[in-house]
């Protein structure tokens, strides 16, 4: 008689994890529950405490949608300062070496950049349990951190981070980069060609679909109704830069038709928080996160969305935002340099428009610009933009994708085999076409 195969279990490492709003979190969730319905166990490593709120406290461990989740003392303080940050992320770090060496077999283990400590962690597991390594690039350091002036290149910091980069891009089975601009990064540290996979994050299609102003809660609370919605919605980050855009929408304080609304957190919310005090702004608002069950009507609320890179994170982060406008069919407003991933993305479909960090003249015409569109206009753009997810953005096709890549040479043994693995292979898949990296364009009219 064949003896029966066990399930294979997957380790998970994030920082965050829903009910935490974290977008990052969020996807780690979808990944895990999709490999659930696989027939995985899987297992998540998180933080106890909120990843932007640490006042907020989730259970130390439970089960949500069959995924085990297990919460860390210790990992969460807030994002008020990059001490802090740094603090919790190397508690956390610290933590997920002792329970992922004791935790029991591993098959797969499954680590991002956000934090980049994880990172060590997974490298520090890996050798000990011999475990397969998917490594999933959602921001890169310490190429982030250069671009922000925290850190000089060529510093032993950056030479450091740059060999943890090595060693785990050497070590992973697979790195699964969002867009070709990142590949392009990652492949200029090691040439991973034959292990890389590009492919974007997906929307939360589950709690994403058009609301009509007309029935629409949110509107109502916030008092929009009759009015033209810019919006802004999820991280302020410090690579996210606003200052262009916020000096713009001052120009329309007296209009009547116009109202900006900011909702999420960040290093950065306290610039749109200073503007609308220092200017007196009554039609500009800032608003927490919000709820993901009610995230529909927030997001609907929008009439443009604001989608904001800065002139060196091209290659760097990748604003997942875009893809939550996209869904609820609404047109996007990119302040970045060009070409990055959201302007061919925008381009390619025509979604939006186009303004640049530092030009606040050109930012105001764009804004009449859009104020003066007319009404069916807009509603064309934003059925091309949901049109855009579901030909090939949506989460069942980007999801299961991503999930393809996680099972891929990993192999449950039968349960009378001695506990001990081999190899596993890459995925056979046609690599991007490699190009030069581009440099870093100096940042212009900001103030980081």
């Amino acid at each position: 008689m064949t003896p029966p195969r066990r399930k294979p279990t997957m380790l998970l490492l994030s920082q965050a994890y829903p009910p935490d709003p974290a977008s990052v979190g969020q996807h780690m969730a979808d990944a895990a529950e999709e490999m659930v319905r696989r027939g995985w166990r899987v297992i998540v490593l998180t933080s106890a405490r909120g990843y932007n709120d640490p006042s907020i406290r989730y259970p130390r461990r439970e089960s949500r949608a069959g995924v085990e989740v297990v919460r860390l003392p210790l990992s969460s303080f807030g994002k008020r300062s990059f001490g802090l940050r740094a603090l919790a992320a190397g508690l956390y770090m610290a933590q997920t070496i002792v329970r992922g060496l004791f935790v029991g077999r591993i098959d797969a283990l499954l680590v991002s950049t956000a934090p980049p400590m994880c990172i060590i962690a997974a490298l520090v597991i890996g050798v000990f349990r011999r475990t397969s390594i998917k490594f999933w690039v959602m921001d890169i350091n310490p190429d982030q951190l250069v671009a922000l002036g925290a850190v000089r290149p060529g510093s032993l910091p950056v030479k450091a981070m740059d060999a943890v980069n090595r060693m785990i891009l050497r070590r992973a089975d697979d790195v699964i980069a969002l867009d070709r601009f990142m590949a392009d990064t990652m492949m200029s540290k090691l040439d991973v060609r034959q292990k890389l996979h590009v492919m974007p994050p997906w929307p939360h299609e589950d709690h994403l679909e058009p609301v009509e102003h007309a029935d629409n809660p949110f509107r109502r609370e916030h008092k929009l109704e009759d009015r033209f919605v810019f919006m802004y919605s999820g991280n302020h980050g410090v690579a996210l830069p606003l200052d262009t855009f916020l000096r713009a929408a001052i120009r329309f304080k007296d209009d009547p038709r116009a109202m900006f609304v900011f909702i999420g957190d960040g290093l950065r919310k306290k610039e749109v928080e200073a503007t609308i005090g220092d200017h007196g702004l009554t039609n500009m608002i800032s608003l927490p996160y919000q709820p993901i069950e009610t995230l529909r009507h927030s997001l609907s609320a929008g009439d443009v969305h604001l989608v904001s890179v800065g002139d060196a994170m091209v290659g760097v982060i990748h604003p997942c935002k875009v893809y939550g406008a996209m869904a609820v069919g609404r047109p996007v407003l990119l302040l970045a340099p060009d070409p990055c991933h959201v302007s061919e993305l925008a381009g390619a479909n025509d979604i939006g428009w186009h303004i640049v960090h530092g030009d606040v003249n050109g930012a105001e015409a764009v804004l009449r610009e859009i104020l003066d569109t007319a009404p069916h206009r807009l509603r064309d753009m934003g059925e091309q933009a949901r049109s855009a997810i579901r030909s090939g953005l949506s989460k069942e096709t980007l999801c299961g994708r991503f999930c393809d890549v996680l099972e891929a040479g990993v192999t449950a043994p039968r349960t009378t085999l001695p506990d001990v693995r081999g190899p596993t292979a890459p995925v056979p898949h046609e690599p991007p076409a490699r190009r030069t990296p581009r440099a870093a364009a100096p940042a212009t009219g900001r103030d980081d």
